[in-house]
């Protein structure tokens, strides 16, 4: 099983099999447009500039479970998205990531790669530690996404070979996604 085995729910309401990323690196990220991670839309469009052209795509699920923090439908959104950043990789239907109505997609997504933990070199890494175990002592010990702006590094295979948190460099990412994407 790999992700070529999911089929999604675009911004439009299309049915999308994943199957037709065959053959690309994938950066897969579940956003919200109220978040203080919103800003990392612009060096996700820088990575999305630099590789498209070498088989890259960034494919973005908007996810309003935390914080209430994607508010809207998936049109206004998407117009947020390209008005304030100018996004122009693909954007699917809102969704959940966590709880009893998972995306099939990041249920296998958070499956095969679990979270480890943060950075705590990263700035912003205490203090979501501290907000994410006030609420929960034990958060760290499932897979469940933690916040918005989680990203899975999936493979020309269809293979996930690495979860980011949120917090972690965006630099430590691009470096990933360059690596992927060179390697013929």
């Amino acid at each position: 099983m790999n992700v070529y085995d999911f089929s999604v729910v675009d911004n439009t309401g299309k049915k999308v099999a994943m199957d037709e990323y065959r053959g690309d690196v994938l950066l897969i990220v579940n956003t919200a447009t109220e978040c203080g991670f919103t800003p990392q839309y612009d060096p996700l469009m820088e990575m999305y500039k630099k590789y498209h052209g070498l088989g890259f795509e960034i494919l973005d699920f908007p996810c309003n479970q935390f914080g209430r923090q994607a508010p809207g439908t998936a049109y206004e959104i998407a117009n947020f998205c390209k008005m304030h950043f100018g996004v122009t990789f693909p954007q699917f239907a809102k969704i959940d990531v966590n709880g009893e109505n998972t995306s099939p997609l990041f249920k296998y997504l958070k499956s095969v790669a679990p979270f480890r933990e943060f950075d705590m070199s990263q700035p912003m890494s205490k203090q979501m530690d501290e907000m994410l175990r006030a609420t929960n002592p034990d958060y760290d010990k499932n897979s469940d996404i933690k916040w918005n702006f989680t990203k899975f590094l999936v493979n020309r295979d269809g293979n996930v070979v690495a979860r980011f948190e949120p917090t972690d460099d965006m630099a430590k990412i691009d470096a990933a996604v360059a690596e992927l994407c060179n390697k013929k």
